[in-house]
């Protein structure tokens, strides 16, 4: 499958949780990093490129540009890569920076699927976060984007967040499935180094619910989408049937993709090429025409089949293992042996004639299950 992914690294202001590479403010820098992807985008566009099946615009906040300037890179490309006649074309959007009027003009560009940054629809919750929006603003997001045409709507949720408990977590549920949403990501919150939560933590300022409780929202998660007609197929996403992020389960597949933008990471014929992680860097690299590449890995066959492997694990269906006997020569049992053997053992893996695949009870497990294999 042939992807690409879009960094767009600009937002109106950090969350408190936040580690991605972006940064606040700088539109003086909107239209020349446009200027720069746009190039980049025709120097990683080649001959011999497969048609794209989707296209991924993340952040930051993507929608903080101006839908002229999205449709501006999105158009480009159009002009510069095949593509397959029923491509996905994603675009992450947070409440607060759209309207009916800019999401009709993703649209019409092309955008079919929308992802908003929901997050919570608990003010207390989005004000702890750091977030810019209030709940009747993520409603009224969702509404626009219904009257925008928008038929493939993904809303992001966080549970395990400070002060949250388990009923009302479950509140934030119901109120967000009530809004049918043909997708649903459910993350729980990971505090990451260098981050105001991290600062909180190191201090004893943050209140974080207990594993027992996090547990049980993750049950209830899986539970209420169920019942709602979201099925979960990887451990953080639900989706109704034939609404699964196709993108995403490219990356799960380990699958080739390409990518563009500041720390951007893109990855064909098994080498991982990493952008610069500095706006201005990137702007005057592509400005002057130099690399923006900082870092390249070569993956060795050993190493592929194990990040396949566990990147395939977090999908519900697992590794399917006549794909990995014909990429890379070797069945998983072979490979793996006594310490596969001991997780089939304990109940935490599942290894069928086809598939090898995480239990129910090894899903709540799954990092740790990971490290055995990585």
């Amino acid at each position: 499958m042939s992807a690409l992914y879009l960094h767009i690294p600009f937002c109106r202001s950090k969350c408190h949780y936040c580690s991605f590479t972006s940064s606040a403010g700088c539109s003086d820098l909107f239209v020349p990093y446009v200027a720069a992807l746009k190039k980049e985008l025709s120097s990683i566009a080649t001959d011999n490129l497969s048609p794209l099946q989707s296209i991924f615009f993340g952040g930051g906040t993507p929608t903080i540009l101006a839908s002229d300037l999205l449709t501006e890179i999105l158009d480009s490309c159009h002009t510069l890569f095949p593509m397959a006649p029923a491509i996905e074309i994603s675009v992450e959007a947070n409440p607060g920076t759209v309207t009916e009027g800019s999401l009709r003009a993703l649209a019409h560009a092309g955008v079919n699927r929308l992802s908003l940054g929901v997050q919570s629809l608990d003010d207390g919750d989005l004000k702890n976060l750091g977030r810019i929006h209030s709940a009747d603003e993520a409603y009224a997001a969702v509404t626009a984007a219904r009257s925008a045409g928008f038929a493939n709507l993904n809303l992001d949720l966080m549970c395990g967040l400070p002060d949250q408990t388990v009923s009302s977590w479950q509140q934030t549920l119901d109120r967000a499935l009530a809004l049918q949403p043909e997708h649903l990501s459910v993350y729980q919150l990971t505090v990451e180094s260098e981050t105001p939560f991290a600062e909180l933590l190191r201090s004893g300022r943050l209140s974080l619910p207990a594993e027992e409780d996090v547990i049980e929202m993750d049950r209830r998660t899986v539970q209420s989408c169920r019942d709602a007609g979201l099925i979960q197929y990887e451990i953080s996403n639900y989706a109704r049937p034939e609404f699964e992020c196709r993108h995403n389960v490219n990356y799960w597949e380990n699958g080739e993709y390409l990518a563009a933008g500041v720390s951007a990471v893109s990855c064909l014929d098994g080498v991982r090429e990493k952008r610069t992680n500095d706006i201005r860097d990137y702007i005057g690299k592509m400005t002057a025409g130099l690399p923006v590449v900082v870092e390249r890995e070569c993956l060795s066959a050993d190493a592929s089949l194990r990040e396949t492997v566990i990147m395939g694990l977090r999908m519900v269906r697992g590794v399917c293992r006549d794909s990995l006997r014909s990429r890379y020569g070797r069945d998983v049992a072979e490979y793996y042996g006594p310490i596969l053997e001991k997780l089939c053992n304990l109940g935490l893996v599942e290894l069928t004639a086809t598939h090898l695949r995480l239990t129910e009870r090894g899903r709540p497990l799954a990092n740790q299950i990971m490290a055995e294999l990585v």
